[in-house]
């Protein structure tokens, strides 16, 4: 899309009701959703500018990091491969896949996980040109790949639609009857998919942090088809920017209480897939790519590479909330995508910073404190993302071209603002002026009523200025005690210190309360009774054949139940052991030392997980130190039953996983 485009897109965006409805109601839930989430993180403040310094050391120190990373990943099994650009990751992918392909004959179906990284480098379109079925597994990317669209959001993608519109599409596309019950049109998705993951050749993920001092890839879904893709496949892929990378697993930990807060409003997302190597009769590929970065990190504006991609800012920015992410052309949109569009998509997309309003929630919201109106306002004054630090010294003999995307008469404007400005008593002379003439002559609210002459008068008006400027109406009432100034410079602070402490609880407790509040359900009873109270649990509900692991086989040994160890889409439960819970998130760790336990805690509807109370710790970097965790090829962290909000930001439980988690607590005493 170009510059000219850009303007008929935001008011067929502004005109849409259906739009405008969809994105009231993402901004509300996930604004409010997010402010609850870190009101149960007292030190999120410190932690914000903790992770904003291992950003910085890291990208700094990008190739050292990168370097380490390699050689730990390798060293674990996985096959790196390294992409410069879009299309050498392409054909690196498409390598993989035809190497995978059974016979020249046969098709070969890629089932995918969502990753913003595949989007930038038009990946889909690349392999279906090239006979491959690749199908989207994410609930809001598999209803925007129906419908032919891209993601308007980077983590809701079908943010843009409403009920409806999922019912008409599946009506068409899958053959179900109508309907417009959020339940049912998932359970449809559940059904279908289902067939997807059991059949694919080559299974495809992103990554959203890599592990430098373990070779550790990390994945973060809800849904559990992020688990899928990099479990059932005999082969998986994982396309990674090179940037995103964490030095270590307390780093992980860190990185894993922001990201799931500012995203979606959980304490930890349902599902963290941690990677170390594959899984018995798997092959693994890592594709590390480049595609600008490099460039943009010896840019001044390499502060963007710093972003963990949780959509904060888009939902915090008045100008996404009115538009949505179709309306910027490109794959990556809201404030993050105006800066780093031109850089890692195409350059033509630097006129995108002039879609903000420079008003900061951008930053506020940001959980690793990223500049963005600093970033935007460079690219406005001319910045080229693609120019390196050895070339910045080129600028006298190289005329850098100001001000992209503003017409002559808005530069003249702003010079003239900028003369204005520094002068306090013409400004103060000019507030005046500005005042009357604006209640004189305004498009809706002045004396004299002319057209609008901007795209802001299209459906917009500047509120009225008040007739006595600000400083003025300051002066009079009276300055503020400069001693109480400065003790409110760090609200924050302040608030953390005063805020009472809510009572401590034991680790039994807690766990307990946090998984209710997920819907889960805790079973307590004594380890000479678990296979009883087991199988009196399976017994009420009628079930025959379990899905297990080898902990799930010893407990129903001599009960009569039949144990099933390989998947079987006829079977609804599964039992398993778990490592680890962690105290404070109402979390599990199952680790895939054998396969079986990955598999029996994901695939059936209902997962019966077996967990001593011995095993219990307070937070998550305790389980990351844990041996069987460092030492297994695969591990899951599961927080609660699989969910999504992909349709209208209706919460559904039970998507791709299970729907139900019934944890049996053991008191070894």
């Amino acid at each position: 899309m170009t510059q000219h485009q850009f303007r008929p897109r935001i008011r067929q965006s502004l005109a849409n009701p259906t739009l405008q409805a969809a994105l009231d109601a993402n901004t509300r839930r996930r604004l409010a959703g997010r402010q609850a989430a870190f009101e149960s993180l007292p030190d999120h403040a410190e932690r914000r500018q903790r992770a904003r310094r291992i950003k910085a050391d890291l990208v700094t120190h990008l190739d050292e990091y990168l370097a380490q990373f390699i050689e730990q990943v390798t060293a674990n099994g996985i096959i790196v491969h390294h992409a410069v650009d879009a299309n050498q990751a392409v054909q690196v992918i498409l390598d993989i896949c035809h190497s995978a392909r059974a016979a020249p004959v046969t098709p070969l179906l890629v089932a995918k996980s969502k990753s913003m990284v595949s989007e930038e480098i038009e990946l889909n379109h690349a392999l279906e040109a090239n006979s491959i079925r690749v199908v989207e597994t994410d609930l809001g990317e598999y209803i925007v790949q129906l419908r032919g669209e891209r993601p308007s959001h980077i983590i809701t993608p079908a943010v843009h639609l409403r009920r409806d519109d999922v019912g008409r599409l599946f009506t068409e596309k899958l053959g179900i009857p109508y309907t417009e019950d959020i339940p049912t049109l998932t359970n449809t998705a559940r059904r279908v998919l289902r067939d997807v993951f059991l059949s694919a050749d080559v299974g495809f993920s992103g990554v959203n942090f890599g592990v430098v001092e373990t070779g550790t890839l990390c994945v973060v879904t809800n849904e559990g088809n992020g688990r899928m893709v990099t479990t059932l496949p005999p082969v998986h892929i994982a396309l990674m920017g090179m940037e995103r990378l964490v030095p270590s697993l307390d780093d992980l930990a860190l990185f894993l209480s922001l990201l799931p807060r500012s995203a979606t409003g959980q304490k930890l997302s349902v599902y963290t897939s941690l990677i170390h190597s594959p899984l018995p009769g798997q092959t693994r590929h890592l594709v590390i790519l480049d595609n600008g970065r490099s460039a943009l990190r010896q840019s001044e504006l390499a502060e963007a590479l710093y972003c963990i991609r949780c959509g904060a800012c888009l939902n915090a920015c008045p100008v996404f909330r009115e538009l949505g992410g179709h309306a910027y052309g490109s794959i990556y949109p809201g404030p993050i995508g105006s800066v780093i569009s031109s850089s890692l998509v195409d350059p033509q997309f630097a006129y995108l910073s002039q879609a903000s309003s420079l008003c900061g929630a951008c930053k506020e919201v940001c959980p690793v404190d990223i500049d963005l109106p600093g970033l935007l306002l460079r690219i406005r004054a001319g910045e080229e993302p693609r120019r390196s630090k050895a070339r910045a010294g080129e600028t006298k003999k190289h005329k850098r071209k100001e001000g992209v995307g503003i017409p002559g008469t808005g530069k003249l404007g702003l010079k003239a603002f900028r003369f204005a400005a520094l002068t306090p008593g013409l400004f103060a002379v000019g507030q005046r002026l500005l005042g009357l003439g604006a209640r004189l002559v305004s498009p809706r609210h002045g004396w004299i009523r002319l057209p609008a002459m901007t795209g802001w008068g299209y459906s917009k008006d500047f509120p009225l200025p008040a007739l006595r400027p600000f400083r003025a109406r300051f002066n009079r009432t009276g300055r503020k005690d400069s001693q109480v100034l400065r003790g409110a410079e760090k609200p924050e602070a302040a608030l953390e210190k005063e805020a009472p402490l809510s009572p401590q609880m034991d680790n039994v407790e807690q766990f307990t309360a946090e998984l209710a509040a997920l819907g889960g359900e805790t079973i307590r009873c004594r380890a000479d009774e678990l296979s009883k109270r087991v199988a009196a649990f399976l017994g009420a509900r009628g079930v025959e054949r379990v899905l297990v692991d080898a902990t799930g086989a010893w407990v129903l040994k001599g009960t009569g139940f039949k144990t099933v160890s390989e998947p079987d889409p006829s079977v609804q439960y599964g039992l398993t052991g778990s490592v680890a819970g962690v105290a404070e998130t109402g979390s599990l760790l199952v680790v895939g030392s054998e396969p079986q336990a990955l598999k029996a805690s994901l695939l059936p509807e209902v997962h019966l997980a077996i967990l001593k109370q011995s095993a219990l710790y307070a937070s998550l970097p305790q389980i990351l130190a844990l041996p069987e965790f460092s030492q297994a090829p695969a591990a899951a962290i599961i927080t609660g039953p699989s969910r999504t909000a992909d349709i209208e930001m209706t919460l559904t439980i039970g998507v791709h996983g299970p729907g139900e988690l019934i944890v049996f607590l053991v008191d070894e005493m």
